[in-house]
């Protein structure tokens, strides 16, 4: 029997050029219990999917078995991080900009030249004595004569 269509397959199929249909067909017929010896060695190759899936099974318990290797009766479930536990490192990065921001102002104003002296704060230190800002404000209304007259006179003499 002449086999040159197979050959040309197989020849096309380690080109990579074989449609799926082509590779059914050579599956097929690695498949069968009739080959010639020459293309024997190729058998495996195309008729390992029939074979693999009922030998290269998993059982029932392979679970319980890996997890008694490991030691480890239940699954571990995974933390929820809420947003706030994911920028707190940018928290305290603002807080020690901010606390860096503050101390360099600080320094700057205690070593600015503009400042008084300890001799000019006598000009700051003095209190002017006048007639108050909020007591020269108040007005006593009268409710019967509707008219306001201020209440500096009543209130302190």
């Amino acid at each position: 029997m002449d086999y040159k269509y197979i050959e040309q397959l197989l020849e096309r199929y380690w080109q990579g050029m074989t449609t799926l249909e082509e590779e059914r067909i050579l599956r097929a017929f690695f498949s069968q219990d009739d080959i010639p010896v020459s293309l024997l060695p190729y058998r495996s190759l195309f008729t390992y999917e029939q074979y693999d899936k009922t030998m290269n099974v998993l059982g029932d318990d392979f679970d319980e078995k890996i997890l008694e290797m490991i030691d480890e009766k239940e699954p571990v479930k995974a933390k929820t991080i809420r947003l706030t536990n994911r920028l707190m490192p940018l928290f305290r990065a603002a807080a020690i900009v901010a606390i860096i921001l503050t101390l360099g102002n600080a320094a700057q104003k205690a070593f600015d030249p503009k400042e008084p002296d300890a001799t000019n704060l006598a000009g700051y230190q003095q209190v002017n004595e006048g007639p108050s800002v909020a007591l020269g404000d108040t007005i006593k209304v009268d409710s019967l004569q509707k008219t306001g007259s201020p209440m500096v006179n009543t209130i302190i003499k």
